[in-house]
């Protein structure tokens, strides 16, 4: 079986290979993520952006873990995100006024608040400020994330909803380079084979969400549910599988404690090399 830890250490930070995202889960996400930690899941990923998560409640759950007693800080990897104004509504994290490196420090000092944790294990720029090109904002951005990460309050830094051309820019410039890119991961353009290739070529880790949600007409071909019958697994687990073994860090945002449960067992079981193809290809047959 291929050795896929549940952790591997990436610039000197232990991260988890399986990330659990909060994002849609309003006043549930409190609960959720205790949920999430209590399965066994160490990495959870947020963002400052009021409009789709609630950053204070995955603090909430992760206080409560901690004063349990059962996990420290150093156990887990808590991964937050800088989005634009453009991706805000009213409940902005900064002051919209402001240029945007001070948007940046305001941001990451709130997630700290509502974290209520000194540092964060990743810090992610949530999409460039236009579909295309990495431009001024963009780069004034990445310099003051390059800071907070020599200044040691995020570890790593990253970026999430970029596209093939936008990351190649983003390399060239950047004086520290991306840990992770963090994309929607659709099969019909190869589970995001181009840019998997820019991040395998350029030692950034690929996390992949929506892998299921993206996927759905995709997922109800007939060769995945009979290689489900086949390997007693449900689709979920082979499309984490898969993505363990593509080389992805893959993101759950199941609100169901059995499904967190049946996520963590993709450890357990391997996919042929031919089973992995039947996947890559999912949306070619």
């Amino acid at each position: 079986m291929p050795d896929i830890a549940r952790t591997l250490h990436h610039r000197g930070v232990t991260v988890p290979t399986f990330l659990y995202g909060t994002a849609w889960k309003e006043d549930r996400t409190q609960a959720l993520t205790e949920a999430a930690l209590s399965a066994g899941f160490l990495g959870i990923d947020t963002a400052n952006q009021r409009r789709h998560y609630y950053e204070a409640g995955v603090g909430k759950a992760v206080r409560a873990v901690l004063d349990q007693g059962s996990l420290k800080r150093g156990d887990l990897f808590l991964q937050t995100k800088f989005t634009y104004a453009a991706g805000q509504d009213h409940r902005l994290p900064f002051d919209p006024r402001a240029d945007h490196p001070f948007q940046v420090r305001q941001s990451l000092a709130s997630s700290l608040d509502h974290l209520q944790t000194s540092y964060v294990d990743s810090f992610i720029l949530h999409g460039p400020a236009g579909m295309h090109g990495f431009g001024d904002a963009d780069r004034g951005v990445w310099r003051t994330m390059e800071q907070l990460h020599k200044d040691g309050v995020a570890k790593l830094i990253g970026v999430s909803n970029v596209g093939y051309d936008q990351l190649a820019a983003l390399i060239e410039f950047a004086e520290v380079a991306p840990a992770f890119v963090q994309n929607r991961c659709f099969a019909r353009a190869g589970w995001d084979a181009r840019i998997r290739a820019v991040c395998n070529s350029n030692g950034v880790l690929y996390q992949g969400f929506s892998l299921l949600t993206a996927n759905a007409a995709e997922l109800n071909r007939g060769e995945l549910h009979a290689l489900s019958r086949k390997l007693g697994r449900t689709l979920a687990q082979i499309v984490f599988r898969f993505s363990l073994q593509a080389g992805m860090i893959p993101l759950t945002g199941t609100t169901s404690p059995r499904h967190m449960q049946e996520d963590l067992a993709v450890y357990d079981f391997e996919l042929h090399p031919s089973e992995v193809e039947t996947i890559e290809n999912a949306a070619f047959h």
